[in-house]
Parts: C-alpha cells; structure tokens; sequence
C-alpha cells in the first residue's frame, strides 16, 4: 500500500480500507483548514490504485469498509471511479459500504445519471462538509459555495441513492460573532438535506491558516466549552430532521454526543443543559491535543 503524506478520514471510517485516488483538496482554501497544505492537489494513476487495491486483497481476508481518499475523490471522472469501484465490487464481494469526501463542486459537475451509476456500481455513502448554514460566513472562510448549492446537491445524491454525511463546525462563528445565526441557520440548511448522518466538529486553531492570523489580530474569539454547548442546544433546538443520526464525537468535541433526531433532541438537550451545570464530565484541554 502506498500512501502519501498525512491521511485524513471520518472517525466512522476508523475501521476501513483507506486508499488514496486522489491527493489533497481540489479546493484547498478554507480559512480554518490546514489538512492538505503539505500537498498540490493531484489524481493518482489509476493503475497504482487497483494495484493498492489488490494488495490489501492478498493480505486482508476481510474488508467490509473501503474509503477513498484524499479529501474529495468525487471530483475523479466518471471512468476512473467506476474502474475502482468494479474493481472493489469484483475483489471484495463483502464489502458493504464504500465511501468517499465530496465537495458541493465535486457533486455539481456530475449528472445526475452519472450520480445514479457511481451508486450502481457500489459508492454508498459520502462525506459533504457544510460547515455552516450562514452564507456570511460561508463567504467570510472562504468556502467557496453557498449552503444552498450544497443543499441542492446533497439532496441530488440522496435522490440517487446515495446516503450523505454532512459536517458542521461549532464555534464558527466566533465569541464576538453572530452565534445565534450560525446554530439556527445550520439547523435550517441541515433540515432541508435531512441527512442519514450529521457530523458536528469543533472550530481548532492551525498556525499559517488565515483563521489564526484573525485570532492573532483580535477579529476573531474563540468559543469556551459552556459556549460551544450553548450553540449545539440551538442547534438542537431548530433541527427538524427525522431518522438522522446525530454525531459530535470528534477528538475536537469538548462532550461527546450521540442519539438519532428527532426522537432523541430532548434528551441530547438535557445531556448538554447538565453539562452546563457541571453534572456531566467534559474532555480537557490535554484529551483533546490543545
């Protein structure tokens, strides 16, 4: 197995088969994100992939999970992705969930033909950072799309079968942002995807990011824990999205939550409200590599 550089992947891919097809972000300008600046954005030669790919064959019996990295694999053509993915489907008979990032542009240059036959040939799931569901702050960290393209297209993969991961990061606004608009305007964009899964990270702080040079200026405060909880019970408050399993069990979350909307709002609420009053243990600084 070859890999290049640091791997990122979801903590709900900590099991799978990661194999790098493409290296890096084809974005690769968020103003909080530092993952991929040690790497130019580039697509492996198909041929070292399928030869990764039999590689973990020949020594794995068992594979049930495979993830394709880098941080947006989607934005691979049609032909190199339906070769991996015929490739896994023909080799790993068990497999039963490939998975991958898309970014919302990744998404809009594919038909919607093309997103049917990527699920017909086994991709089941993929992960679409939303962030925020604020358009100023979208624009302000340099997401470069709107909530609204990447509702549009998020609700794309789901009419072609596929199931959608969707992150959001608290804290994002900031202590001295609107705050209040960044919970209840995520809530509102998540409800309309009405994802299988909602993935909540908190906002970290990387050196040579424009993000850290705003904290080193004082244009941008970062939220404490009782803060941050503050903004998830909004969150939580303004979500309506029925059967989606809820997750802010990151290493960034300060308390880790789970439980599937809507059924488990309150109790997620009533989790947060005793963490408030110190009856509930948070991660330290130290837990969480701060």
């Amino acid at each position: 197995m070859h890999y290049y550089g640091a791997v990122y992947r979801p903590p709900s891919e900590a099991y799978s088969l990661i194999v790098q097809c493409t290296l890096g972000c084809s974005h690769n300008k968020c103003a909080f994100c530092n993952m991929y600046k040690d790497k130019k954005f580039s697509i492996r030669p198909v041929e070292e992939v399928l030869r990764d790919l039999a590689e973990a064959r020949s020594y794995e019996r068992r594979i049930e999970r495979i993830f394709l990295a880098d941080g947006d694999a989607l934005i691979l053509p049609m032909d190199y992705l339906l070769q991996v993915l015929d490739f896994i489907r023909e080799y790993f008979p068990e497999c039963t969930r490939v998975a991958a990032y898309a970014t919302t542009k990744a998404i809009e240059r594919k038909t919607d033909e093309e997103l049917r036959k990527l699920r017909e040939h086994g991709l089941a799931l993929v992960y679409i950072g939303l962030e925020s569901g604020n358009e100023e702050l979208l624009l302000k960290f340099n997401k470069g799309v709107t909530a609204a393209e990447t509702v549009k297209n998020a609700l794309r993969c789901k009419a072609a079968g596929i199931a959608i991961s969707v992150t959001a990061i608290n804290g994002m606004a900031g202590l001295n942002g609107d705050w209040q608009a960044h919970a209840i305007d995520t809530a509102k964009a998540v409800s309309a995807m009405k994802p299988e899964f909602i993935a909540f990270l908190t906002l970290r702080v990387y050196s040579g990011t424009p993000l850290h040079d705003w904290i080193e200026t004082g244009e941008f405060q970062m939220m404490g824990p009782a803060d941050l909880m503050r903004e998830t019970r909004l969150f939580l408050e303004h979500i309506d999205s029925e059967g989606s399993v809820f997750r802010s069990n990151h290493a960034s979350n300060y308390l880790p939550l789970g439980g599937t909307l809507n059924r488990d709002r309150e109790a997620l609420i009533q989790t947060i409200d005793a963490a408030l009053d110190g009856k509930v243990r948070l991660r330290r600084a130290v837990e969480l590599g701060l």
